[in-house]
């Protein structure tokens, strides 16, 4: 590429930072700005705001027309919560965005927000795209994974991990750790609060070229054999500590995909689920294929692996999909994308001279 790409950041917090670091490491990619909503952090550098160590040069404003008017080519656009008015503002104004947002293919979205998110792209020429490690990048490995069979009946895509770390976040708080056992209304609100893993099959289905009937869920329980403390998160004896939920598709009245959470907040479980502490992905076919993904982390990660430097691996690998695919969402077709519409997505390898600094 002969020009960087422009990029502003929206919001500025934990995800972002990652986002932003990822961001400054891409010679193709070039950071102009960012959105905050407080407007204690307007006019304060980025590089301040998100923890990079340096100032950069670059500011954030409250003022969306602020942003806009720096013409930026993609907007990083990680809060918590996806909101559709400042999402289609965005697209309308010609801005492609890459997001962590619980957002894929929209099919959680009331049909008028789909609508106004697909129109918004069309008539800003702009195309937003949403990803993460899991749900997003996970499931464009498992479909890559089928590529070597034939004759493929099913396909998954298994998390199975410790988040004994991470349960407090706000991210986690919808599903219940820490519920009585029994509570009737438990299950509802885990699949309430596990939604975007019905995108996750669905993008899963677009990637392997299958129409499904329909997306279902099912949702089981461990509970813990004594009092647990998990990163802030008490959770009593014989409460809950442990969940599978499982997200799949049906085609011709059976299960045809499957993306699967196995989460513990503890070792101290009835029944005693273990975990494997990455993703395992599962192909039957002719021949059936399975692989394991682990994240190792650096060097430099190793020498103090705090809880705070393994949170920071998880928000890692939640920036890194989105950054690196900003050059092919840029270029692609204005509308919802997902990696069954863009070329597969990888890292921009640094050369012997190339600094992050």
């Amino acid at each position: 590429m002969t020009n960087t790409l422009r990029v502003a950041q929206w919001t500025t917090g934990n995800v972002a930072g990652e986002a932003v670091k990822a961001t400054l490491a891409r010679p193709d990619l070039t950071l102009v700005g960012a959105y905050a909503y407080s407007p204690e952090k307007a006019g304060v550098d980025v590089g301040t705001l998100c923890g990079i160590g340096r100032e950069l040069g670059v500011f954030a404003t409250t003022e969306v027309s602020a942003l806009l008017a720096l013409a930026p080519d993609c907007i990083v656009y990680t809060p918590l919560h996806f909101e559709v008015a400042e999402v289609a503002q965005i697209l309308r104004a010609g801005v492609n965005i890459v997001t962590s947002a619980e957002f894929l293919t929209g099919i959680n979205l009331a049909p008028a927000d789909q609508r106004l998110i697909e129109t918004s792209a069309r008539e800003g020429g702009a195309t937003i795209f949403g990803s993460g490690m899991n749900p997003g990048y996970a499931q464009m490995i498992a479909a890559v994974s089928s590529g070597i069979s034939t004759n493929v009946r099913h396909a998954s895509m298994t998390e199975s991990v410790d988040v004994s770390q991470f349960i407090g976040d706000a991210n986690f708080q919808s599903v219940g750790w820490g519920r009585p056992k029994d509570d009737p209304s438990h299950t509802d609100d885990v699949r309430r609060g596990t939604a975007v893993f019905a995108e996750a099959v669905d993008m899963f289905a677009k990637l392997m070229r299958i129409d499904l009937d329909e997306i279902c869920c099912d949702v089981a329980f461990a509970h813990t054999t004594g009092d647990v403390v998990a990163d802030g998160v008490s959770i009593p004896a014989g409460h809950v500590g442990g969940m599978d939920v499982k997200w799949y598709g049906t085609s011709g009245g059976r299960e045809v995909l499957a993306v699967n959470q196995r989460w513990i907040a503890t070792p101290l479980l009835e029944p005693a689920w273990t975990v494997e502490h990455g993703y395992r992905i599962d192909i039957v076919g002719d021949p059936s294929v399975h692989v394991k993904v682990d994240l190792m982390p650096t060097a430099d990660d190793l020498a103090e692996l705090t809880p705070s430097r393994m949170r920071g691996i998880g928000l890692r690998i939640t920036a890194a999909p989105l950054i690196n695919a900003i050059p092919a969402v840029c270029a692609a077709a204005p509308g919802i994308a997902t990696y069954a519409d863009i070329p597969v997505v990888a890292a921009r390898l640094l050369s012997a001279t190339t600094t992050t600094e």
